[in-house]
């Protein structure tokens, strides 16, 4: 006998079967928009106000243990309440949360879009003044949110909405903190995506509302130039580069140049507040913002800490650090323009990658050379040395210049490892920044040793 909840339907795309459960006794499941690592975004119709919604169905938590579980849900809960307290036309609407079937569902405003993040890797960079509108509207969302005590943490492409009926939505705020709430992340853990986490944050500081303009600042920066800033081919190198390096160059950016330059201050007491891009951004869409006549300067990034023995990020010999690897909540209520399949669920879910630093490592020295040893005769006073002659038959070869293991050198990469090969790979596609779906380049967390909300 057939499932009572699953019937046939013809579509566009042919005769399939479709899922019809009731859920929470009013939320009829129609077909899913898209799946990711933690679970599934569902079209539903809401049989109470007959009116279509998002569900997003957060299966994973039947995978986790007791403990896991319960944080997981908290997360879940979080989300909801820090959605469900701004209220802004670029804030997709929460509407009701509950738990089934042993794990949380989310109900949510359904905004038929794409991503950002989806409309610059299909179409290439935007125009400026598309990006300063784009740019208006998640300003104008993350001002209501900061407004209502809500830290989104998480601002980045693919959780930025191009919807059909011409809005920008801000949405997933799977990670989200409340300024008034009790903090649900395990003391120490930095959860968020890396190439878009300010450097604050990345140094151990707790996440503030300048932080969120930061990662405006790169999400905009990548919109017209075509690629994430500091994008790398691991997320601790992604991390170096937010702390340590540069934008890089400005090759389309035009009139929102200063902006972009203003919001990547790596101080953020020097960075440019909401009201200042909000001013900015409006000139630009009005065309009332003056053209750059000359390359706009890029803020130098922060000199290298002093050399000191420290704990290294990338350690030299195996085992030396051990990656644990989570998900959290992170999946994207929408529905693509042409009503396929979506890719908008972020291209890689939010990880969260902890670092626990073994024991330290002695630096060592460099092995002598076995075999008879070599005086260091000095000629007479006034007599000039004689060059060492060639043994006969062999030429003469260069000593090889042996690696330092200095801990207190900064951390280079492997040439043998994927490190070695990652900076080559962004340096030789310039749109590689922007990450595809499938990779698993995108989001995660590091314990940098410091209690975070």
């Amino acid at each position: 006998m057939a499932d009572p909840g699953i019937r046939s339907t013809r579509s566009a795309r042919g005769t399939r079967d479709i899922d019809t459960r009731l859920v929470a006794g009013r939320y009829r499941l129609i077909e899913p928009l898209g799946r990711g690592g933690m679970g599934t975004v569902w079209l539903a119709l809401d049989e109470t106000l007959r009116r279509e919604v998002a569900v997003k169905e957060l299966d994973a938590s039947r995978e986790l243990g007791g403990h896991e579980r319960e944080i997981f849900t908290a997360r879940t809960l979080r989300e909801a309440r820090a959605a469900g307290r701004v209220s802004h036309p670029s804030v997709a609407a929460v509407y009701d949360v509950f738990e089934e079937n042993g794990h949380p569902w989310i109900v949510m405003q359904l905004v038929r879009s794409r991503t950002l993040g989806d409309a610059v890797r299909d179409d290439g960079p935007l125009p400026p003044r598309r990006v300063a509108e784009i740019g208006l509207q998640v300003l104008g969302a993350l001002t209501a949110a900061h407004g209502a005590g809500v830290l989104h943490r998480d601002v980045k492409p693919d959780n930025v909405l191009l919807a059909e009926d011409g809005r920008t939505v801000l949405t997933d705020f799977g990670i989200a903190t409340l300024e008034d709430d009790s903090p649900v992340t395990r003391t120490g853990a930095l959860i968020g995506t890396p190439a878009f986490i300010a450097p604050e944050r990345a140094a151990g500081s707790a996440a503030e509302r300048a932080s969120d303009l930061w990662s405006l600042g790169v999400t905009l920066f990548a919109a017209v130039e075509g690629r994430s800033p500091f994008q790398r081919g691991h997320a601790l190198a992604s991390l170096a580069a937010v702390m340590y390096e540069g934008p890089g160059p400005l090759r389309r950016a035009g009139a929102l140049g200063p902006v972009l330059i203003g919001l990547l201050h790596k101080d953020p007491g020097l960075r440019m507040t909401a009201a200042e891009a909000a001013r900015a951004l409006r000139a630009i869409v009005d065309g009332t913002a003056p053209a750059p006549t000359e390359e706009v300067p890029l803020p130098p990034p922060p000199p290298p800490p002093p050399p000191r023995r420290r704990r290294r990020l990338w350690p030299a010999a195996a085992g030396a650090a051990t990656l644990l690897v989570g998900l959290t909540a992170g999946a994207v209520a929408y529905v693509t323009a042409d009503g396929g399949t979506p890719t908008g669920i972020p291209p890689a879910p939010t990880t969260a990658v902890e670092t626990t630093q073994a024991a330290s490592v002695p630096a060592t020295t460099p092995t002598p050379t076995q075999g008879n040893p070599v005086e260091n005769r000095q000629p007479p006073s006034g007599e000039k040395p004689e060059p060492p002659k060639p043994s006969p038959g062999k030429p003469t070869k260069e000593p090889e210049k042996k690696p330092t293991n200095d801990p207190t050198e900064e951390p280079t990469e492997d040439s043998g490892g994927d490190q070695g090969n990652d900076q080559g790979e962004n340096q030789g596609n310039e749109d590689d920044g922007l990450v595809e779906p499938g990779s698993e380049q995108l989001q995660a967390s590091i314990d940098v040793g410091s209690d975070l909300p």
